[in-house]
């Protein structure tokens, strides 16, 4: 049997290689520790899934929801942006519910990019990313991103030609998986980049809450501390000239398996992606909308609360790392942790994962599976209480010896 050719590069993908590494590990008796998946491991606040739970017993949730049906949930995103941001959001024509921001992100470049078309992507980056220009027969440019250049792509070091070919930027801070923030004065010249080469700037969002306050990140957003704050794409591009960004309910509410996310963004943008979304899918089951609804416009304290977890995950983890000799910065964001990989490791993230959770259950994330960039890192995702990821780098110090 033939299958299309565009499915070729997707034959490979560093959450399924090793979630089949995960799989051989149980196999032959393994605890699997698993650090590998950025799925937040607490709980979706009670006022959430009560909400969700009250719409089950009434039958007019139970059809399908079609974009008008979603106003109540548009007009929840857009007030919560702008009371986070300061920046007005018109919930008709510039907010697009989606399936997961995923599938945002994934189906944009059915609506940008004609076949041979360039998308510039970060490399490292999230894989799908890439995923959705592959299946829009785009072509991908990766941007490298070194830690001496603060984890930023060099726009002046895209060559001509390409940029020639481009129709979209993809950018998305706080980062995964290197975990950086980009300031504000970063965004200011990717809009004006992307303005003059006709660009559709993309921002993937999903970590705009988890930012630790270990420089003032969660100070009062006052002007003089809103450039400490991970910034929106809109503080850069106020008028919405050339840019979409996406969230999700997954990581600030704990909501991965609702399938939660949303757009914001230039009318027109949101528009071509609204006719893909139409073709594919309508929307999720209203109960869930409304349980989304009560999350964005009810008490936040939740958000806190995950955000030192994490926060007290991360500090426990980095500092058990650094105790066995690995050189381990401290994450300023997200739920991850981004290491370099010690000698001989160093060339090979995907031998070094899979022989890890072979030898000692441990599972992370290769750096080389998010791109060519990655090569020498490793991630870690912060899924797991303190004690048990101590317990996991003491594995990894035992297999390092």
């Amino acid at each position: 049997m033939e299958f299309a050719q565009r499915l070729q590069p997707l034959q490979s993908n560093v959450f399924a290689d090793m979630d089949r590494a995960k799989a051989l590990a149980r196999a032959a008796g393994k605890n699997v520790i698993d650090l590998s998946l950025g799925s937040s491991d607490l709980p979706t606040a009670a006022h959430i899934t009560d909400a969700i739970a009250h719409s089950l017993s009434d039958s007019s949730t139970h059809g399908y929801l079609l974009f008008n049906g979603t106003k109540s949930f548009r007009e929840a995103a857009a007030i919560w942006y702008e009371q986070k941001f300061g920046i007005s959001v018109n919930p008709e024509t510039e907010v697009l519910p989606l399936i997961g921001s995923q599938e945002g992100t994934a189906h944009l470049p059915l609506a940008v990019l004609n076949p041979g078309d360039f998308a510039l992507l970060l490399d490292p980056g999230y894989p799908s990313h890439a995923g959705g220009v592959y299946l829009a027969g785009g072509q991908i440019y990766p941007m490298p991103l070194l830690a001496e250049n603060q984890f930023l792509p060099v726009f002046d070091d895209i060559p001509q030609a390409v940029l020639a070919q481009s129709k979209m930027m993809v950018l998305s801070y706080p980062h995964n998986p290197t975990t950086a923030i980009a300031p504000l004065a970063f965004f200011d010249k990717a809009v004006a980049f992307c303005r003059e080469h006709r660009l559709v700037l993309v921002h993937d969002f999903p970590y705009v809450d988890l930012v630790f306050d270990d420089s003032g990140l969660e100070a009062a957003q006052t002007e003089e501390n809103r450039k400490l704050m991970a910034p929106s794409i809109f503080e850069a591009d106020r008028d919405k000239s050339v840019a979409i960004e996406f969230f999700t309910l997954s990581k600030s509410y704990n909501m991965g398996g609702f399938r939660v996310g949303y757009a914001i963004g230039n009318p027109e943008i949101i528009q071509a992606l609204r006719q893909v979304k139409a073709a594919v899918d309508f929307n999720q089951y209203e109960g869930i909308l409304n349980g989304a609804i009560t999350a964005l416009t009810g008490p936040q304290d939740t958000v806190k609360t995950s955000v030192e977890t994490f926060r007290k995950r991360r500090d426990t983890f980095v500092c058990a790392l650094q105790n066995i000799g690995w050189e381990v910065p401290i994450p300023p964001a997200t739920m991850y942790v981004w290491a370099k990989l010690p000698e001989p490791w160093a060339i090979d993230s995907v031998k070094f994962c899979t022989q890890l959770v072979e030898s000692t259950g441990v599972a992370a994330s290769p750096g080389a599976g998010f791109g060519k960039s990655g090569e020498g890192y490793v991630r870690f995702a912060l899924v797991e209480s303190p004690e048990i990821l101590a317990e996991a780098v003491r594995r990894i110090a035992e297999f390092q010896s």
